[in-house]
């Protein structure tokens, strides 16, 4: 397993920014695509879309599954 250390979260001082990817929409990956704190009482998060960086938008659960196309 990496050793990798990841930095502190600036907003609550308890969790770790942990790197998260996705795949483009030629799906080709995307590494580093969000950053989110480890910590679910902070839930602060980071995004890259488009170009464009988003802040703290709303976190969904993966628990509840994905919408298949018919």
């Amino acid at each position: 397993m990496n050793n990798m250390q990841f930095p502190q979260c600036q907003k609550c001082k308890e969790g770790q920014l942990v790197p998260l990817s996705d795949f483009g929409n030629q799906g080709s990956t995307v590494h580093f695509k969000a950053w989110v704190c480890t910590n679910p009482e902070c839930g602060y998060n980071l995004k890259i879309r488009n170009g464009e960086v988003y802040i703290n938008e709303p976190i969904i659960s993966g628990s509840m599954g994905r919408a298949t196309r018919i």
